[in-house]
């Protein structure tokens, strides 16, 4: 049972990860380039779907993590899985206290209807998502690592 776990756990939180990735290094780059319009349409939209989806799968990973340390506890692999679990909490806060808050404000905003600092929360909301995504990412490390501990 605990190489299936460690394998759907690894699963889960690289997924999140790469999707991460891709909203930080592709996704919003490219609608910060688009015309103010465009632009907060794209991000509102995004802002929706990835709203409605990843509170799921940052619980998700959490809780398989902390089911993968409890699962090895005595082994090697516990205190990996441990920090990882630990990184994802904190990872878990930060979204609901920082991270949050921001993305329900953008989700209403319209071309019409915007603060004018508008870029600049969005931006923010980027510097946020960045350290959140070093956060993860050394969970998923820490993950992968215990994984290959078992």
């Amino acid at each position: 049972m605990e190489p299936v776990l460690a394998v759907i756990t690894t699963t889960v939180v690289g997924l999140m990860v790469g999707v991460e990735v891709a909203v930080a290094f592709v996704i919003n780059p490219i609608t910060l380039r688009l015309p103010a319009a465009a632009s907060l349409t794209s991000r509102a939209e995004g802002g929706r779907m990835l709203g409605r989806t990843m509170p799921f799968w940052y619980f998700g990973s959490l809780i398989l993590t902390v089911g993968l340390a409890v699962m090895a506890w005595g082994t090697p692999t516990t205190v990996p899985a441990l920090i990882a679990a630990g990184l994802l909490t904190i990872s878990v806060i930060m979204s609901v206290l920082l991270l949050v808050p921001i993305n329900n404000l953008l989700r209403t905003w319209t071309a019409d209807d915007h603060p004018q600092d508008w870029c600049e929360q969005l931006r923010r909301w980027d510097r946020l998502h960045y350290l959140r995504l070093a956060i993860i990412t050394t969970a998923f490390v820490l993950t992968a690592t215990a994984a290959t501990v078992l």
